[in-house]
């Protein structure tokens, strides 16, 4: 049976682009519009229960509020979670946001329409929860950031540490000879998101101790989680620093689109310019090259912040604070650099 998963690797979309497709949602480019009807018509889709769910708007059990509409992980980790929240008998509703949106201002307005049981976080900004999530009694997960220095009693996290990861990303740069070393991705204040802030500090501070040259202005460039944002922000930071001779990019969507990007400016990849990623989505094991990445337990993250939520829904628990571990996934686009 075709699924929007299928359609989504087929048309080159997200799950949540081609959700909104369906469900005839208007903040769609024609451009994936069509991309993504075309694929539909040549599969016979019919939208069954599994594609509805993405836009249920009714009361429900619980809902995955989900940061951003083109992040492949945290797709991933969604998949996992309405996995286990269905194993479980319970409802289960998505609400994907922009990367930019005030998701408590979202979920305050959610908790008075539809009543949910609980609400899961999927990526979040501490900002919003200390400045509005007061009003918010349901118990509630937040994924991928911790909000333990928040104290509220409903509102536990899981997450990984995204400074360590950052570190050793640099560290197996380092360790691989490199001393001209990028980042792509993000935005390094704290204001705009906690996820690429950590990051990217976790990066600085192993530049800083290891003595190395970084400039922030030549070195860095900001972009979005997806290959499309990766691919031109690495053809910007080519524009503007020939010198790298390898880059750490924050997400591994963004190291996908980058090597395109530097394939487009003339810089082969590893061969010219060395490249990890962060995540450990698994469309790096089939890109060429592998992408080398720090890899994040997806089924960890989703089984943690699942079963914590549906504990607290049905028994009193004080809300708790997980970190899961990670590990880097050699690949095939760091090597050795050797001066030549």
């Amino acid at each position: 049976m075709v699924t929007i998963k299928d359609i989504a690797r087929l048309s080159g979309y997200s799950i949540g682009t081609v959700s909104r497709v369906i469900n005839h949602h208007p903040d769609v480019s024609e451009t994936a519009r069509k991309k993504i009807e075309d694929v539909i018509a040549s599969l016979n889709f019919q939208p069954n229960s599994n594609a509805k769910m993405l836009k249920q708007s009714s009361m429900s059990s619980v809902t995955v509020l989900v940061k951003g509409m083109k992040n492949v992980f945290f797709e991933s980790i969604l998949e996992e979670m309405q996995k286990i929240i269905r194993d479980n008998g319970e409802d289960v509703s998505v609400l994907f946001l922009d990367e930019e949106a005030n998701e408590v201002e979202t979920a305050v307005q959610l908790c008075a329409e539809r009543r949910p049981k609980g609400l899961i976080f999927l990526g979040g900004n501490l900002n919003y929860f200390r400045q509005g999530f007061a009003p918010i009694t349901v118990p509630c997960v937040l994924t991928t950031v911790s909000a333990k220095e928040l104290g509220f009693e409903n509102l536990s996290s899981f997450t990984t540490d995204d400074r360590s990861g950052a570190r050793d990303a640099i560290e197996y740069l380092v360790n691989h000879g490199h001393r001209r070393i990028g980042i792509l991705g993000g935005n390094p204040d704290e204001e705009r998101g906690q996820i690429s802030s950590y990051r990217i500090s976790g990066a600085l501070e192993v530049l800083g101790q290891k003595d190395l040259l970084f400039d922030l202005e030549k070195d860095y460039e900001p972009c979005r989680f997806s290959m499309e944002d990766g691919y031109e922000a690495a053809k910007r930071l080519v524009a503007k620093n020939q010198d790298l001779t390898a880059v750490f990019a924050i997400g591994d969507m963004i190291a996908l689109g980058a090597v395109r990007g530097f394939a487009d400016c003339g810089r082969r990849v590893p061969e010219d310019i060395s490249v990890i990623g962060y995540d450990g989505i698994g469309y790096t094991r089939f890109a060429i090259p592998r992408i080398t990445t720090i890899s994040q337990d997806v089924h960890r993250l989703a089984y943690r912040s699942v079963e914590d939520l549906l504990w607290r829904i049905s028994y009193q628990r004080p809300a708790q604070h997980g970190v899961i571990g990670h590990m880097i996934i050699p690949g095939e686009s760091v090597i050795d650099y050797t001066g030549k």
